[in-house]
């Protein structure tokens, strides 16, 4: 089976590298700053609210135990995080379980052949809405544990809800192109081994169909755990700063 060419010069999040990789692709440097292009997103409305966050100055909270519900969720974002990539890794397992080990000859290719992209699809978005899910409480609860400290704590914890407010909808746009671009993937792994197919049988060479979906199946994996990876990073700066208040 012939190997897709591979592109190791990008550097940035391991889930943009892995998307120029399986797709070929150039990945442009932004056009314009972080700043800029925060400005570009945000509307006056959204601007107000994310303004008046920043300028809040929040009643001073009564003194907790600190240390111990650092630790507690500390322990929860790590089972949070640890449950996300079991579910990952769990779903390509039981459909490499289902589908069996390849059968022979014709009839695996049959059966390749007609793979629906639509199966991974839903996987994928599935798994999508778990991280969503997941990570939104997560972060909801780690707010509520900045808010009962510090005034600039709690107002860090302001300024993360106006943020996965105003920007959610943006990064719900953006990792949902993410399953289109794979599909591309998937089509070209399938049509690579068709063609190494037609060359084995055409050599009378002995011929192992089927390799191309357990190709297909790793790849995704490595892409949704990258997403996890940058759907995780406002946990991690809010579990940073929990930490340190």
């Amino acid at each position: 089976m012939s190997q897709e060419p591979r592109r190791t010069g990008f550097s940035g999040p391991t889930l943009v590298r892995l998307l120029a990789r399986l797709t070929d692709a150039d990945a442009p440097p932004p056009a314009t700053s972080l700043s800029g292009q925060l400005s570009q997103w945000l509307g006056w409305p959204d601007a107000i609210a994310l303004s008046a966050a920043l300028k809040s100055a929040p009643a001073a909270a009564p003194t907790v135990a600190r240390a111990c519900g650092a630790t507690a969720e500390e322990q929860e974002c790590a089972r949070v995080r640890a449950a996300l990539a079991d579910a990952i890794a769990g779903d390509n397992a039981l459909t490499a379980r289902r589908r069996g080990p390849a059968r022979p000859s014709a009839l695996a290719e049959a059966v390749d052949a007609q793979v629906d992209y639509a199966i991974h699809r839903h996987r994928y978005v599935s798994q999508q809405q778990a991280m969503e899910t997941a990570i939104g409480a997560l972060r909801g609860r780690l707010r509520a544990a900045l808010s009962t400290r510090a005034p600039d704590m709690a107002r860090l914890a302001m300024v993360d809800a106006v943020m996965e407010r105003v920007l959610g909808a943006r990064e719900q746009s953006v990792l949902g192109s993410v399953p289109a671009l794979l599909e591309g993937h998937f089509q070209r792994l399938r049509q690579a081994e068709t063609a190494a197919l037609a060359e084995a049988r055409a050599a009378a060479a002995p011929v192992a169909p089927g390799a191309w979906l357990a190709v297909f199946r790793k790849d995704m994996q490595s892409v949704l755990l990258a997403e996890l990876e940058i759907r995780f990073q406002p946990v991690e700066g809010l579990l940073a700063a929990l930490r340190g208040s």
